[in-house]
């Protein structure tokens, strides 16, 4: 009670200073309270995991620029995911299509070995800090029981189901197959030394039940066991896991479950395949274009994530094993291009982030599970276009909006925090219905008490991609230790004017090939930025703190509290 009439006054100032311009709506007052002195549970880092479906872009110079962002988020260790890293060809990159060519057989049908090509791809995530997760496929063209056709032409606009070609088969030998993992792995720990490679995940195959996989799903349990095994032999303590389904796998990750835990291994005969940690893909229900708009479907995602919880959490041998969403973003395609993706390049995408994000850490308390990572599975294509609509982290080394809300979730460390919204629908509401009536304006929030600081990210969050009135947050933060009179206060803000490389190219008349200065403005304005004129420190009052401020549609805001005492 005592906080409301600063706030009332607050949202009137804001009201009444839009009141000359008849066409502003006035401010959405919202009440955000979070309390410092009863942290929970450790606030898991699981944004650092990202991915995509070629691989051969991350030994490319903006791959490379992205991968050393990427590594820049600081401890702990980020990752990356990529298809085809077993896959014939020479290099090339295309939509959907990578390779390394790293097996091959000679005339009398011998294995030849060639790792110059995937060593490339690891170095340079590894020179820039990230480590691999480590897709185990796709099928070599030697090794499949049908090469022909091989690579695919799919292009955007294409039936999507013409890029599973011949590297989508199972293998004509398994033990061949076995051999080949066998000796990756080896040279891996050669290479990189048995205590690194053992830091990694290794995970066979991707979304073997849609049509990556050409195989029948015992001959993809198959197909597991012998890798996993070969896996284990080269390295015996290596983190295996899978299996990637696409969705929440439904009887087929049952199935493989069931055959991990308690059936007969095709590889040793023994019982049960060993299970470091458990993955799953999770997508948000396709855009649509609606009335000249964009409509997404956060909902979609979060019922996924609800229902492969709940299936991990029914099993007793999984409880307390590290769940990774290996694939975890709004919609299925990066590569796709059309109007009803047009949430991409700006502040649609970062504020979706932010409020499916958060979400991610409710559902995993509600099951009781181990969420350890959701994957974003958007990295860069490169020599596209400026901003040309494809799901990506960055476009020609420019950090779009999306990728400045992880920045500012690399910032939240420690245990989290309680923070009740007056215009959070809260989870359940948001998994059953999305966010289509009153926007979604909540907070995710974090201590961390040895560094003395405490963090606050706010998101203001719609499925429709229209124009709606700021909101008047009204923040105060209870709890604080005892003795502290002062914090100091960093604002940081993602929305149309800030963190956002894609507005200001705009502005400038989105050119196609931006100057020498243009592309320094823009590779500024893609940084995180802090937010101008924002207090740069606040008194506490009987261990709690005010800090009022207007929050944009689609904004979002990350508040960091630092104290000396």
């Amino acid at each position: 009670m005592r906080f409301r009439p600063l706030f009332s006054a607050f949202a009137c100032a804001l009201a009444g200073a839009s009141a000359g311009a008849q066409s502003a709506p006035a401010p959405i007052p919202v009440s955000i309270r979070v309390d410092a002195a009863n942290p929970r549970s450790e606030l898991k880092p699981i944004y650092r995991f990202f991915g995509a479906d070629e691989p051969n872009y991350a030994y490319m110079k903006d791959g490379r620029r992205l991968l050393r962002d990427i590594g820049q988020l600081g401890e702990p260790q980020e990752y990356f995911r990529t298809h085809s890293l077993l896959v014939t060809g020479d290099g090339t990159p295309a939509l959907k299509w990578g390779s390394t060519n790293v097996y091959t057989e000679d005339a009398q049908g011998r294995p030849v070995y060639d790792w110059t090509i995937v060593d490339r791809i690891f170095d340079a995530g590894l020179a820039a800090g990230v480590k691999p997760y480590a897709q185990i496929g796709f099928m070599p063209k030697a090794l499949s029981v049908k090469p022909e056709p091989y690579q695919h032409e799919w292009r955007p606009g294409l039936p999507y189901d013409e890029i599973y070609t011949g590297w989508a088969y199972p293998p004509k030998d398994y033990a061949k197959w076995a051999e080949l993992v066998y000796q990756w792995v080896r040279h891996c720990v050669e290479r990189y030394g048995a205590a690194e490679v053992a830091t990694w995940y290794w995970q066979v195959w991707n979304e073997a039940n849609i049509g990556y996989w050409k195989g029948t799903p015992e001959e993809f349990r198959k197909l597991h066991d012998y890798a996993i095994d070969a896996v284990r032999r080269a390295l015996p303590n290596a983190r295996v896991g899978g299996p990637d389904t696409a969705g929440d796998g439904g009887k087929f990750m049952d199935e493989f479950l069931a055959h991990c835990l308690r059936g007969k291994n095709h590889a040793t005969g023994a019982t049960g395949t060993p299970l470091d940690f458990v993955s799953f893909h999770a997508k948000g229900t396709t855009p649509v274009f609606v009335e000249g708009r964009v409509r997404m479907g956060i909902a979609g995602q979060l019922r996924t994530i609800d229902r492969a919880f709940a299936r991990f959490a029914s099993y007793p041998e999984l409880k307390g094993k590290p769940i990774i969403i290996g694939e975890s973003d709004p919609d299925g395609c990066a590569a796709c291009q059309g109007p009803h993706l047009g949430y991409r390049n700006g502040t649609m995408y970062s504020s979706y982030t932010a409020a499916s994000f958060a979400r991610k850490h409710l559902l995993a308390e509600k099951h009781g599970v181990n969420l350890e990572g959701a994957l974003t599975w958007a990295f860069e294509f490169e020599d596209q276009p400026y901003f040309a609509g494809f799901r990506v982290m960055a476009s020609n080394g420019l950090t779009l909006p999306v990728f400045n809300v992880h920045r500012m979730m690399a910032k939240l460390r420690g245990r989290r925090l309680d923070a009740v919204s007056s215009a959070d629908p809260g989870v359940e509401a948001i998994v059953r219905d999305g966010v289509r009536g009153a926007p979604d304006i909540a907070a995710l929030a974090s201590l961390d008490a040895e560094r003395r600081e405490l963090g606050v990210l706010v998101w203001h969050y719609h499925d429709d991609d229209l124009a709606g009135p700021p909101a008047a947050v009204d923040l105060a933060i209870a709890g604080l230790p005892a003795g502290v009179t002062r914090v100091n206060v960093a604002h940081h803000r993602v929305d149309e004017n800030h963190s956002n490389a894609y507005a200001l190219w705009q502005k400038l008349g989105s050119p196609v090939a931006p100057s020498k200065s243009q592309y320094a403005q823009l590779a500024a304005a893609a940084k995180l930025e802090r937010l101008a004129g924002a207090t740069p420190s606040a008194a506490v009052e009987n261990g709690t703190v005010r800090l009022p401020f207007s929050l944009p549609r689609q904004g979002v805001s990350l508040l960091t509290l630092t104290w000396l005492d």
